[in-house]
Order: C-alpha cells, then structure tokens, then sequence
C-alpha cells in the first residue's frame, strides 16, 4: 500500500484521520524504508499515527518509552542473571570458558523492545516514544539501529533485522534532537488539526457524535486554544469532552451551556488555566459557534 490516498483511507477505518502532507510522509517511509520523526506539541496525535499503522498492517505495535536516565539494557536485553547464576552453580566444577559460553547465550537472553523490533519475522511498527526526553547518548546510540536495522551484542555480535520495521519517533520538542538523528528520518512537523478534520475525528472516534454536535465541538475547542493558556488542549482532550458530552446527552451545546461550562475540566487541565476560562469566557467562545 503506497499510494497516498489508500493511506489515508485505511487510517481513517483505524479510526485515524491524517492531512494529506502526513499520508505523504507515511507513503514514502515504506517506499524508502526510512524511520518517520514526527514532532509537534503533545497531545496532536504523534502517538497514534504508530497505533493506526499497527492497525492498518494488522502488525504488532513494539513500543519503547524514552525517558531521562534510559539505558541500553532497558531498550535493547539485559541477562537473565538469576538463571545465569542457577545454571553456574548447577554446572560448578565444568570447564570456565564452558560455562561462560553457555550462559551468554540465547537461551539466558531477556529482548526489550528494540531487539524484538528487529527479530520479528513480520516487520512490526517500532514505535520510540518522544525521544526528546532521552539522553544525547542514548540517542547517539540508536542510529546503527535507524540507519542499517541492526544492533550490537558484544556477546553476541550484530544482529540484523529479519524484517524491516516500520520506524516512527515522536518529539514534542522539548531540547532540540541532533542532525545525525534528524539525518536518518524523514521528517513530519504534526499540528493541532482544523476545525474540519477534527469534527471528523470525533466523528470517527466517539460513537453517537453527529455531524452538528462534532463541528461544534472542534470550533468551541478552537476558540479555547486561542486563549491565553498555560496548557492547550490536545486531540486526546477534545475526544475526552465529546464522550463526556455524549455521555450527558448533549446533542447541541447551546441547549446546555452549564455543562459546557463545567465539563470544560476535560479540556482545561491546571487551576490557573481553568480559572481564566470563566463562564463569560465559556459564553463568549460558545457565542462563536454556530
């Protein structure tokens, strides 16, 4: 599947509904086989783009959470030291090297998700999660496996990829990524959607969210991210107010400004940001929508 429409029609099945710029970028990825960085504010959507493809290839979603302080043994295997140390006293008395050539080996070996990234028979979605909270070394470390699809055991040796996975990495941006990172990835900037595409995602992903109520929903949860916030919104959020608004049966919010008032808390997450949305604000945004 590399045409770009195909993509973005088998997104939106999965539930996600992609521009065409990000449809483009997920076309050439599998043309090239290149790993796909999106950046973009959290909550856009970045992470379930790695979600909707697992889905759209019927693949499995290998997923790896970066975070400061990530390890090498964390990402790729550790040793199974409790078994290493059984098998040792359980084989006391043998040859040394012996004994250090069996429990180096597979059999004591723990994958993380890199390494069962690459050893898949069905190329998975390889999923590294906001890698700008990792470490410059870790991210130093990753391009052998962004660049050439494989990995370094020292007891092992290289393993290369069975198949190659489909690569996407997120960054909210929060310290800039190097350009021997950015080198190895194409590269797709994801902002908040419009009005439109958003009232068709909660269309696609809240059941009982007419077209009425989702337009009204995206142009209401537009005009809050227009207001001076210490938190805007995300797409997560603005799927949160629609269920909880469809859970409260309100089928137009001009029929119930209160709740659109007091439900506002699925949007607006710090007391300074909730504070500065009043019900005059609330009225005033709701006047906006039609």
């Amino acid at each position: 599947m590399k045409n770009r429409d195909e993509i973005a029609q088998a997104l939106a099945v999965s539930g996600y509904i992609a521009d065409n710029e990000l449809a483009t970028a997920i076309s050439l990825m599998q043309l090239l086989r290149r790993p796909l960085l999106l950046e973009g504010e959290a909550g856009v959507g970045k992470t379930e783009v790695a979600k909707a493809l697992a889905s759209v290839h019927a693949t499995e979603l290998i997923r790896l959470q970066c975070y400061e302080g990530l390890d090498q043994s964390a990402a790729l295997y550790e040793w199974n030291y409790q078994r290493q140390l059984l098998s040792i006293q359980a084989h006391r008395g043998d040859n040394p090297d012996d004994v250090e050539h069996q429990i180096f080996s597979e059999k004591y070996l723990l994958e993380r998700p890199l390494l069962a990234a690459i050893r898949r028979d069905t190329p998975p979605v390889l999923l590294i999660d906001e890698i700008d909270r990792a470490d410059d070394e870790f991210e130093a470390f990753l391009l052998e496996l962004l660049s050439d699809f494989q990995v370094s055991i020292p007891e092992l040796g290289t393993i290369k990829a069975t198949a190659i996975p489909h690569v996407v990495l997120t960054s909210n941006g929060t310290r800039e990524l190097s350009d021997a990172l950015r080198r190895r990835c194409l590269y797709h900037y994801v902002d908040y959607p419009d009005v439109d595409r958003e009232a068709r995602i909660i269309m696609a992903r809240i059941e009982g969210a007419g077209a009425s109520l989702a337009l009204q929903i995206a142009r209401m949860v537009e005009g809050v991210r227009k207001e001076e916030l210490r938190k805007v919104p995300g797409v997560a959020e603005t799927l949160d107010w629609a269920a909880a608004l469809v859970g409260l049966d309100v089928r137009d919010l001009h029929d119930a400004p209160e709740t659109v008032h007091e439900t506002l808390m699925c949007l607006l997450k710090t007391q300074e940001d909730t504070s500065r949305v009043t019900r005059e604000v609330t009225g005033r945004l709701l006047g906006r929508v039609a």
